[in-house]
């Protein structure tokens, strides 16, 4: 029993305590849960966690606990599990404040729904007395038949509205024709990082706008939202994080440079309910004095934010075309990097790397990643723990190296189970052929090769809840949808491996130590109606979070 602090502030009572132990980031596949990891609680009676000052001063059975508890204690005594508070790895809730505005398309399953949904927008917009339909959550499988363009925008709400949809992966967009009007686009532009405003054969603008600065146009016309509301939006999202169990999210971008701003006014009344770590993005266009100002910027940080590391783009999207492949996808497409020249990412990177600052980049396509995977394994050691988002498509032997090389591998299950399909009709897999769709985000051989595995939602691309994404790890398709054919579901997780990856390995992956549950160790708790480990993945899909608890303070309890 270990040696409490005189007055325990909180204690949180249950059956069961998962502590992942902090050697244990991942665990070999087909252990057993109560023989392979850390645990307290086996039916043997209630389990307690005591806290004070935002850390946990002692765990071990109730009773014992429940001695060192004074008249100022309070007690949480509830029917559950608790594990470690959950880090959502890659995850975007800044950036969606004004991507994820208007109509959530995400749930569509055709462009009758598409339609459907904004014109309801559009008389939700016109009661308000506003004038633009947004949307967002777009899947690019509507449009397998043929190409992305405005007329689903047309056909709804007709030429002379403004509108603009982002498309799921927040790469692209659709805009209509008024909106094209008002940002004063009538031809093709592209950029040297292969941003570019579609045009058709007469050379007019389709409505798609494909990566950042080609929405850049559009986005620079919409309406504007006020500090006051981007706030209240930000703590809203937040607080709903938290309401999922999630304690932190790595933030993986910050190129507003207002976002300093609002994070202050954010926690200005109160923490904010989920802790942030932003990772400012670096862009080929940026000059040697703005690297340097972002080796500066590690030293930003609120009362529950911090800047930490720095997010790489090496390409864009399978769905955009603009993916790094080694051959050319099925439309003759996804061949370049955004960076050109490998060599001038290679050399920010070194930059970072001296400078003792981590890295995270965004890799896609099976070249990308290969350039991305052999740039970093050559890098001096020099404290700085790097690695790579999302993984899709990538031969064994590069998963292999990142093993190999210590680099840490950031991935999102969902991409997979919610938008890819077991027979190869999804949109995602036909431009990359047969070949490359058997590769598709091999969660297993990432875990085989000893590389640290860091899982998240990548929110707003897809929703956050953090125990479905768990059971779509385990299951290889949507935990909701029984009827559907998994996913190369030898890739599959085991259930200790899927909470680690939400626990101690986001932590591993920014080369700290922590998600696990000790004397010593911050507060940070999560109580599930499900113990994770032993219940089936259909079982944990379906859980509810208790409480959050997030360095001793209660961020959210059901009621």
């Amino acid at each position: 029993m270990s040696t409490f602090r005189p007055s325990p502030e909180l204690i949180i009572r249950a059956q069961a305590i998962r502590t992942m132990g902090p050697a244990e980031v991942n665990l070999p596949a087909g252990g057993d849960a109560e023989s392979s990891h850390p645990g307290i609680g086996n039916g043997a009676g209630p389990v307690a966690i005591a806290v004070s000052d935002g850390m946990i001063i002692g765990l071990g059975p109730a009773s014992e606990i429940d001695a060192t508890a004074t008249s100022a204690t309070e007690i949480i005594d509830l029917d559950g599990t608790i594990v470690p508070a959950f880090t959502d790895a890659h995850a975007h809730p800044i950036m969606s404040l004004s991507t994820a505005r208007g109509a959530d398309l995400s749930s569509t399953r055709s462009l009758k729904d598409v339609a459907d949904a904004l014109v309801a927008e559009a008389e939700r917009v016109d009661s308000e007395g506003g004038d633009w339909v947004l949307g967002w959550g777009l899947d690019p499988n509507h449009f397998t038949d043929g190409a992305i363009t405005n007329e689903v925008l047309r056909s709804a709400l007709g030429d002379d509205r403004k509108a603009y949809v982002t498309m799921f992966d927040a790469h692209s967009a659709i805009a209509s024709p008024a909106a094209l009007r008002s940002a004063r686009i009538s031809g093709a532009r592209s950029w040297d990082s292969g941003s570019t405003i579609v045009v058709d054969a007469e050379g007019a603008p389709t409505g798609h706008l494909l990566e950042f600065e080609a929405m850049a146009e559009v986005q620079a016309v919409l309406p504007v939202q006020s500090l006051d509301e981007r706030v209240a939006a930000l703590r809203g999202l937040l607080e709903a994080m938290a309401a999922q169990g999630i304690g932190e999210v790595h933030v993986m971008d910050m190129n507003d440079p207002e976002i300093p701003e609002l994070l202050t006014a954010a926690e200005a009344n109160a923490p904010l309910p989920v802790k942030l770590r932003i990772s400012p993005w670096c862009t080929p266009a940026m000059s040697d004095q703005e690297c340097d100002e972002l080796v500066t910027k590690q030293s930003l940080h609120g009362r529950r934010w911090r800047v930490g590391g720095v997010k790489f783009f090496i390409d864009g999207t399978v769905e955009g075309g603009t993916a790094w492949l080694e051959t050319p996808d099925t439309k003759g497409e996804s061949t370049e990097s955004v960076w050109g020249r490998i060599e001038d990412y290679a050399a920010r990177v070194r930059k970072f790397n001296a400078a003792g600052v981590p890295t995270a980049t965004h890799a896609i396509g099976e070249r990308g990643i290969r350039e991305v995977a052999e740039t970093l394994a050559g890098l001096p050691a020099t404290g700085a723990q790097h690695r790579i988002e999302h993984i899709e498509s990538v031969p064994k032997d590069v998963i292999e190296l990142i093993g190999r090389a210590g680099i840490a591998a950031s991935m999102q299950p969902t991409h997979c189970t919610h938008y890819t399909k077991a027979d190869g009709s999804d949109d995602w897999s036909i431009r990359l052929g047969q070949t490359r769709a058997a590769r598709a985000w091999c969660i297993r051989d990432v875990i085989d090769s000893g590389a640290v595995l860091a899982l998240g939602s990548d929110y707003p691309v897809a929703p956050f809840p953090v125990l479905p994404i768990m059971a779509d790890a385990q299951l290889r398709r949507p935990v909701e949808e029984p009827s559907v054919v998994p996913v190369l579901p030898e890739q599959a997780i085991t259930a200790v491996e899927a909470l680690a990856g939400y626990t101690t390995g986001p932590q591993a992956a920014i080369g700290e130590s922590g998600g696990f549950l000790a004397v010593g160790q911050p507060a940070s708790v999560v109580v599930l109606d499900v113990d994770p480990l032993t219940v089936d993945a259909e079982t944990l899909g379906a859980g509810q979070v208790l409480l959050t608890v997030s360095d001793g303070v209660v961020t959210h309890r059901r009621e």
